[in-house]
């Protein structure tokens, strides 16, 4: 059994999706999914389980492809959700592209300088024959032969500007930089976000136009550029550096972005959360309160902040289908909140049950 969407599903997914980020849909974009469907045939031979480098470079980009496809095969797409996969090479690859060395670990991917070097002595370039360019552009292209449309590929995770550079510059000297060399720390940042870009346009000729538009990891759909920015580094910094060092490279990505959100993760992020949401081009934010804290529903106040500046929200805890409804009491309206939600088969009733509340069926 092949993928069950259609390219009709497709054209309502982009229109109601048009109308959300333009504050004119009148409901909430919900993102469900259930599990359990019949892939029809069987599991592709073994591959690698988790981040994508755990693949072998011989295995060929077009059986990842199809291990895909059977998983996207075994899910049944409910209201405003789509097939779509991401292409995980782990959070902040970008540094194997300017010359970092992967680590994968498990689920994840650690990235490590080839050799350690002075904040004066780091400068970095674009290298669009990388080994790990090459990979992602020919899974890309395999995909995009596959599927002609159907299933929407996201952009890898390439990481944020400072935490690039924390992969050369580890973060306890990186924070001392900040400090005794704001200069070479600023000439760094710029680099690499030019790089970045490089990357993000590089991969997205492969995507387009074939791919029926853009999304992340995140698996919101915009027709126009999208992306889930972000600075993981910042959780150690002040408003103040914050403003300095992080802020006018985020608002330029916002400019060059049709629609750009902010993934805000964890409470060391919140001091920052003022200033960024002044970022006129910035049209939201995901909030992840992280590992520890309350959970989501309980930051009404963050919530409500996020709200009153008119900006988009983001809610991804995928088994809480009830957030939506605590988080309308809490700001009065959800159409601009978007909620990715995945339910088992057993709870696909209480999945449906949800959509048709907020019109979304």
């Amino acid at each position: 059994m092949a993928i069950d969407f259609t390219y009709e599903r497709w054209e309502k997914v982009k229109a109601d999706a048009r109308l959300w980020w333009a504050g004119e849909l009148g409901r909430p974009l919900l993102h469900t999914t259930a599990d359990g469907a019949d892939p029809g045939r069987d599991k592709p031979k073994a591959l690698a389980e988790g981040v994508d480098p755990l693949y072998d470079l011989s295995v060929p980009a077009a059986d990842i492809v199809d291990h895909w496809d059977w998983e996207l095969s075994q899910v049944e797409y409910l209201g405003d959700s789509f097939p779509s996969v991401w292409p995980n090479f782990g959070p902040g690859v970008l540094a194997a592209y300017l010359g970092g060395e992967p680590e994968p670990r498990d689920w994840t991917v650690w990235f490590h300088p080839a050799e350690r070097r002075e904040l004066a002595d780091l400068h970095f370039t674009y290298d669009p024959e990388n080994v790990w360019v090459r990979r992602i552009k020919d899974v890309c292209r395999a995909a995009m032969q596959r599927w002609e449309g159907m299933v929407l590929v996201g952009m890898t995770d390439l990481g944020g500007t400072l935490d690039v550079l924390s992969t050369f510059r580890p973060a306890d000297e990186l924070l001392l930089d900040l400090c005794d060399h704001p200069d070479k720390v600023k000439r760094a940042t710029w680099e690499i976000h030019k790089a970045w870009w490089q990357a993000y346009d590089d991969i997205n000729s492969v995507l387009q136009p074939v791919n029926p538009g853009h999304t992340s990891w995140a698996q919101i759909y915009s027709k126009q550029t999208y992306y889930m920015l972000q600075c993981d580094f910042c959780y150690m910094i002040g408003p103040k550096m914050f403003d300095e060092f992080v802020k006018p490279e985020l608002a330029a990505c916002c400019e060059r972005l049709a629609n750009a959100f902010y993934h805000l993760d964890g409470v060391g992020q919140l001091p920052h959360l003022e200033s960024m949401l002044r970022i006129e081009a910035l049209k939201g934010i995901q909030w992840v309160p992280g590992t520890g804290v309350e959970d989501t529903s309980d930051w009404a106040e963050v919530h409500r902040q996020i709200h009153a500046a008119g900006k988009l929200m983001q809610t991804y805890d995928s088994d809480r289908l009830e957030l939506m409804d605590t988080i309308a009491g809490q700001i009065g309206s959800v159409d601009g909140v978007v909620q990715i939600a995945r339910v088992s088969a057993d709870n696909r009733d209480i999945g449906i049950e949800q959509l048709k509340r907020y019109g979304a069926t």
